[in-house]
């Protein structure tokens, strides 16, 4: 029985060149049949059986597959993954670094950032304009995918209504990797611009231990008594580290 036509077959490449250096194919307007086949076999099995089904190293070949068009990708996914431990520093790491990896050009970083950038649409979504307590698990996981990862501080501000509802979220400050310029007055004045009621902080600790530093308690006290004095409540200071993060009210920090 012959077989028709495949979904994978017809997979559109975004780019025409090739980016990891290996040996030329013979003919390169046709993909070779083993890197056909296995391609095939992935996205059906992805398909089939969802992300559950592959493992790290499979799901980025997945990913890969569209900047690379005509080559074997597995040891470039093996090798960005050894550099970046695991899916999640692969698509989140900064472009610089990406860079210092052999094979890797602006195709493959561009669809990297594609990824990264769909994974907080996706967690973003599932907070904003939603009541927080009722989404605080997605508000956690939102942050870790937004924060985690990046390799300088960054400073965020959830602004909340009467209703406890987050009515936007916006980057303050980025800074170095163990530190970030934070303005109270800024702060506040963006709360009144949004007519927000409470604040919570969100800021990322590159170490990867999200414990406080004296400077965060001490900066963290001083938006807290900027906002009272108008009447905003400030929640909670969350501070992301790697795997895991810190709450202050729930530290008795606030």
């Amino acid at each position: 029985m012959t077989r028709g036509p495949h979904f994978s077959d017809s997979q559109a490449a975004l780019f025409d060149l090739d980016e990891a250096p290996m040996e030329p194919v013979p003919n390169t307007k046709a993909l070779p049949s083993y890197i056909k086949d296995h391609r095939a076999r992935l996205r059906e099995r992805f398909m089939i059986g969802g992300p559950e089904a592959l493992p790290d190293y499979e799901l980025l070949e997945l990913v890969l597959f569209r900047a690379i068009p005509r080559r074997d990708v597995k040891p470039l996914a093996r090798q960005l993954l050894d550099v970046f431990q695991d899916f999640n520093g692969v698509v989140s790491a900064p472009k610089a670094r990406l860079q210092g990896v052999a094979g890797v050009g602006d195709a493959v970083i561009t669809e990297l950032k594609i990824v990264e950038a769909a994974a907080h649409r996706l967690a973003q979504a599932k907070v904003l304009k939603k009541h927080v307590v009722s989404s605080w698990d997605a508000l956690l996981d939102y942050c870790q995918t937004a924060m985690a990862h990046a390799d300088v501080e960054q400073f965020r501000v959830l602004y909340l209504d009467r209703k406890n509802v987050l009515i936007a979220d916006e980057a303050q400050a980025r800074g170095t990797i163990d530190h970030v310029p934070v303005y109270p007055r800024e702060v506040v004045k963006r709360a009144l611009e949004l007519n927000a009621t409470a604040l919570i902080l969100v800021h990322n600790h590159p170490s990867g231990d999200p414990t406080p530093s004296g400077a965060d308690i001490e900066m963290t006290e001083q938006i807290r008594e900027a906002a009272e004095v108008l009447g905003i409540s400030l929640h909670d200071h969350l501070v992301i580290g790697k795997s895991q993060e810190l709450s202050f009210k729930a530290e008795g920090l606030l």
